[in-house]
């Protein structure tokens, strides 16, 4: 059986990223990039859907971690006969994607094994394995793979297969690389000059965090996090780098996140902004722009890492999921959705980066999201949480709609751009009076998840925080009061009231964020240190989050890791401790913006 979501860490090259479980086994791995077929499927499956593991042959005590500043991952084994330690990275890409696994004898003699059972296409298709000199080639169709090795492998059927002992101060190394047959040799540098490159790259990059507050660490390992989940070559931020990793225990509603959310757009921009990592914030700006400029009128809530639409979900039928839960599915359909929020939220990281007069083709956008959103802001939509039935008149929904005219009327009245101000002003104030109106219940004294509702829903929690009424209100202090009262179990927020006829989902660990931030803007501060302190113990003992915790089993759940819970933490933790957070700069009017 596959390790719990807590059992895995993360290695990647910022084009895609591979899944380690404590036992030393490579469970999953999309190659070449985020989104492309799995050539390690066992986390969705069993190893026989392909797996790469590196282990003592007997029963080992585990200890790792990453080491400092990097993103490389050291997994200590302690056995009865003596100690080794696997380290495990993908070095920066270069031509081809690769992944090194250095085995160094620490103390005595231990017996290991390797067993690389390569499967493509989702675990379906065996490779063909052929010896060409000192490598290893699997080849299936357009896939070829190289495997360089120290020690002497052998194959079974389509595997490649190594027993050998290691000694104290012996290292085996193993490389696992991307082929081009077309050229006949493949220049490679050792094992150990990859070390040494890969770890000055991460430090390098790690020296830039403009951050030195409480918990800089936890903010620094959330940040490399967030980097390996980039695409370098577009600068889009994939979700999580897994596909159907269940919110429930066994349950269905198992979706892909290999994608990159325009939902999650400001957060993510203040957060590398906040942080001091201006070039990812200016990255992830140009890849908005990309994706949304191509058809501003049919904006979508996803796209593919290069801003290209998704327009498939299909089921991966011969995958029996993650202990048990099925469907596992590829693709995503809440791309064809309407989802309204997503104007706001692209509105308010154009207005968040800045736009100088020189970059008047940003603010024509502005002009042409607008002039749509202007036509369909009434209408019923899916929502944040992306319901998969009937639209409703989601209270959230028409907040943000009332953030994309708030943002653009602020970018003209700035800048001094010519826009139809008056008209602009005129929408935003009917969105507000029917939020108001339609969204608050008297009787309650809160607002509600949609109009007519009497449900309150966890992201009502962002109307203090993007600017739509101040935290002290009275109605958002009752909204406050009874999310707490509904949504708040152990201390975590529950994204919604339970649905009938659906299993009870875990935490979504960034409303839990929100709530510390809305916390922090009522100046209650210790809640809001209290809430952060407890978020920070379910990470993994390597830092990580994943998109929801279930309280109850004291488990993180749902695709991991999920970027849009460590972009919260990074902004938690500034909002807590810096005069002007994120929060604060994306609440308040008369905020610094930037200019990337």
């Amino acid at each position: 059986m596959t390790g719990t979501v807590a059992d895995y860490a993360l290695i990647g090259d910022c084009e895609t990223a591979a899944l380690v479980g404590r036992n030393g086994s490579i469970d999953w791995l999309c190659w070449p990039r985020f989104d492309s077929p799995a050539c390690f499927a066992a986390l969705l499956g069993m190893p026989a859907n392909g797996h790469w593991i590196v282990s003592p042959t007997d029963n080992a005590r585990t200890i790792r971690r990453y080491r400092p500043h990097t993103l490389i991952l050291e997994t200590t084994f302690k056995t009865n006969e003596g100690q080794v330690t696997l380290i495990d990275f993908m070095p920066a890409r270069e031509r081809f994607p690769r992944i090194v696994r250095m085995i160094r004898g620490d103390r005595g003699a231990v017996q290991m094994r390797m067993d690389l059972r390569l499967r493509f296409g989702y675990g379906r298709r065996s490779p063909s394995i052929a010896t060409s000199g000192s490598r290893i080639i699997a080849i299936a169709g357009p896939d070829r793979l190289a495997l360089y090795s120290s020690i002497l492998t052998r194959t079974e059927g389509n595997d490649v297969v190594a027993a050998f002992t290691i000694q104290a101060g012996e290292t085996v190394t193993f490389e696992l690389a991307g082929v081009d047959v077309s050229q006949r040799k493949h220049s490679r540098n050792s094992p150990e000059v990859l070390l040494k490159k890969t770890e000055s790259w991460w430090r390098h990059w790690t020296s830039r965090l403009a951050y030195r507050g409480p918990h800089a660490d936890a903010t620094e390992r959330s940040l490399i996090t967030l980097k390996a989940l980039i695409y370098a070559p577009t600068g889009g931020i994939v979700a999580a780098p897994t596909t159907s990793m269940p919110e429930t225990p066994g349950g269905s509603r198992n979706w892909d996140y290999r994608y990159c959310w325009l939902r999650d757009a400001t957060f993510t921009l203040l957060g590398f902004i906040h942080a001091g990592y201006r070039n990812e914030a200016r990255d992830w700006k140009n890849w908005l722009l990309h994706a949304a400029v191509r058809n501003p009128g049919r904006l979508r809530i996803l796209y593919d890492v290069t801003g290209k639409t998704i327009h498939n979900e299909w089921k991966v039928s011969w995958l029996r999921g993650y202990r048990g839960a099925v469907p596992v599915r590829v693709g995503n359909a809440a791309s064809k959705q309407l989802q309204l929020d997503i104007f706001g939220e692209l509105a308010d990281a154009l207005y968040q980066a800045g736009i100088p007069r020189a970059k008047k083709p940003a603010f024509r956008l502005l002009v042409k999201l607008l002039n749509h959103l202007e036509k369909r802001w009434h209408r019923p939509d899916h929502g944040i949480w992306e319901v998969r039935g009937e639209t409703r008149q989601f209270t959230h929904s028409k907040v943000m709609c009332w953030v994309a005219f708030d943002r653009a009327i602020r970018a003209a009245e700035e800048i001094g751009f010519t826009a139809p101000l008056r008209k602009w002003r005129a929408v935003r104030k009917e969105i507000h009076d029917s939020v108001c109106q339609s969204g608050f219940s008297a009787r309650l004294g809160s607002f509600v998840q949609s109009y007519g509702s009497r449900k309150v829903d966890a992201s009502l929690l962002l109307l203090p925080l993007v600017g739509f009424l101040p935290p002290q209100d009275p109605r958002i202090m009752g909204t406050v009061r009874l999310i707490e009262k509904r949504l708040v179990r152990q201390g975590f927020v529950m994204r919604s009231e339970k649905e009938k006829g659906h299993k009870r989902e875990g935490a979504f660990l960034p409303c839990s964020f929100w709530l510390a931030d809305y916390y922090d803007l009522a100046h209650r501060k210790k809640a809001a240190r209290r809430s952060l302190r407890r978020l920070l113990r379910v990470r993994n003992d390597l830092g990580l989050l994943s998109e929801e915790y279930d309280p109850d089993r004291r488990s993180l759940t749902g695709n991991f890791p999920q970027a849009l819970s460590h972009v919260a933490l990074v902004n938690t933790i500034i909002n807590l401790h810096t005069k002007i957070g994120p929060s604060r700069q994306r609440s308040s009017a008369g905020c610094r913006h930037w200019a990337l």
